[in-house]
């Protein structure tokens, strides 16, 4: 026989984990060959000069060099002219 009341059950009891998403390199910072700039879902952040983009949308560094976070006006599929951040890595 049971000494305590029953308790209902939960629907919202979960939880993810965290993916630690975001810039890992901040514009003005040095970077060395291979390490990670930018881990995103998605291509928010664009790769200009000396990056490139794994196949998760990881930004990570072609060159050693310091980073820079610029900006490049794209038109959008429906004519609109949208303004995209491109990371790039100036070699030092």
């Amino acid at each position: 026989m049971a000494h305590k009341k029953s308790a209902g059950t939960t629907r919202n009891g979960r939880d993810s984990n965290p993916k630690y998403l975001g810039i890992k390199v901040t514009p003005g910072d040095r970077a060395k060959v291979g390490s990670i700039l930018v881990r995103q879902r998605g291509s928010d952040v664009m790769p200009g000069t000396n990056v490139s983009m794994g196949k998760d949308h990881t930004l990570f560094a072609l060159k050693d060099g310091i980073v820079s976070l610029t900006y490049k006006r794209k038109i959008h599929f429906d004519n609109t002219i949208m303004k995209k951040k491109v990371m790039n890595v100036v070699p030092a």
